[in-house]
């Protein structure tokens, strides 16, 4: 993983949590990195994911919200850093659906080493969408924040079902649909 959505991710927590919280989580998670991070670089996203786990302890808050969470305030991130992938868009399903075909291709270009979840994509109509998340990592409840900052930014309420087609996790049917 991109140490960018780990340094996004301790961002995060110190805007939410405060600077001793996210200097917490770092020292309890006992990190190969010491929580230090290139965003050029790449790392294990175990590190994240013990961090997450280290913020749950001391917040209480679920580990599927504190994930889903970050997924939200990463997208917000992406269109700041990213803008260009979002000026010509202004619709949020059609956005969704270019995710695995356009969006993913043309980053890959700024970080061949990127890895991705995979998704197959059905643009049902102009109110629902269906996104078939596999990953090895079953990071699925940060793709479905994703999903949620997609939404936000486009001024667009949805309602998300989740079918899970591997218990693990790994493998997710996401059913968006516009209320």
């Amino acid at each position: 993983m991109k140490g960018l959505v780990f340094n996004e991710f301790l961002e995060m927590v110190e805007e939410k949590f405060g600077f001793e919280i996210s200097n917490q989580i770092v020292t309890n998670s006992n990190l190969d990195t010491k929580g230090i991070y290139s965003s050029l670089g790449y790392y294990d996203y175990k590190e994240l994911v013990s961090m997450v786990v280290e913020l749950h302890k001391i917040t209480k808050i679920e580990i599927p919200l504190l994930i889903k969470t970050f997924g939200t305030y990463l997208f917000s991130i992406f269109v700041k850093n990213y803008g260009i992938f979002f000026q010509n868009e202004d619709n949020l399903l059609r956005f969704l659906s270019k995710i695995e075909d356009i969006i993913h291709v043309e980053v890959l270009k700024l970080y061949p080493d990127a890895e991705f979840p995979k998704f197959k994509i059905e643009l049902l109509d102009e109110q629902q969408i269906h996104f078939l998340y596999n990953s090895s990592k079953g990071l699925h409840d940060l793709a479905e924040g994703l999903i949620l900052g997609a939404a936000i930014h486009f001024n667009t309420k949805v309602e998300i079902e989740k079918e899970f087609v591997q218990i693990d996790g790994t493998c997710v049917l996401f059913k968006v649909k516009i209320v």
